[in-house]
């Protein structure tokens, strides 16, 4: 072989390493661009997550300055509470609630037949307090919406059916349905003799806005860990694990006999 092809060979062969290493680091790049741009993501759901936290249980609603306007019977300190039930019952159960909670939506499915049974028995009276959690951490006004047009109904002596329709018809959380008028308006259908032209301007014009928003506040206030809160006679009882629908009506009926 001539000392000419040699030459070329090796030459080649230099190209052919160096492009090469051109390779290598050109995909050594698009690496670090691709894992940069990851950490930039990670960063960005972090810092989204943090605003979420900052904001939790924060009342969205901007009508909180306006005259308090209690529904009609609210009892309770300020006049928070929504009654149902006989007065007379020995038992008093409280429970703190969001309508676009779902955690709530879980415990009115499953206790809201036995709730029922022992208010129309006179056995038990239930104190409805109204929060807005969801808002404050999803973002929107459902939360503050649905606790007003459920004082609308109260006004109209219809709380506890409307109270009912909106959780067998609640949104996914994300999803801020009852921010509408509109939709609030569709449910209220649902429940014989509610959908008035009363009930209707007070669901629009949010009449109870501001009194919802003292209900969040004095919910912040209380140091409760989140919705559903529920005591009976002034004890935690949705923490107990061992609670079923079945336990708390032999509570009740026990305190009855008593």
């Amino acid at each position: 072989m001539s000392e000419k092809n040699r030459e070329g060979k090796r030459t080649a062969r230099e190209r052919l390493a160096v492009e090469r290493e051109k390779q290598k680091a050109a995909d050594k790049r698009r690496r670090a661009l691709i894992v940069g741009t990851s950490v930039v993501c990670v960063l960005g759901l972090a810092a989204v997550i943090g605003v979420v936290a900052a904001n939790a249980g924060k009342d969205s609603g901007s009508d909180s300055a306006g005259p308090v306007v209690g529904p009609s019977g609210a009892q309770g300190k300020d006049g928070l509470a929504i009654p149902v039930g006989q007065a007379s019952a020995k038992s008093t159960l409280t429970v703190w609630e969001d309508f676009r909670c779902p955690a709530c939506k879980s415990f009115e499915d499953a206790y809201r037949t036995t709730i029922h049974e022992l208010t129309d028995s006179g056995k038990l009276k239930v104190e409805y307090h109204l929060a807005t959690l969801i808002d404050g951490n999803m973002g929107g006004t459902g939360s503050r919406n649905a606790a007003n047009a459920a004082a609308c109904a109260q006004d109209a002596g219809k709380f506890t059916p409307y109270h009912d329709v909106l959780y067998q018809n609640q949104p996914p959380e994300v999803d801020d349905a009852f921010a509408k008028n509109s939709k609030l308006l569709e449910l209220a259908a649902k429940v014989k003799g509610l959908d008035t032209p009363a009930f209707r301007t007070c669901v629009e014009d949010g009449t109870h806005n501001s009194w919802v928003s003292k209900s969040n506040e004095a919910f912040q206030k209380g140091g409760f860990s989140g919705t559903p809160t529920v005591l009976l006679n002034g004890k935690n009882i949705y923490q107990d694990q061992t609670m079923t629908p079945a336990k708390l009506k032999q509570m009740v009926e026990e305190a009855a006999k008593g």
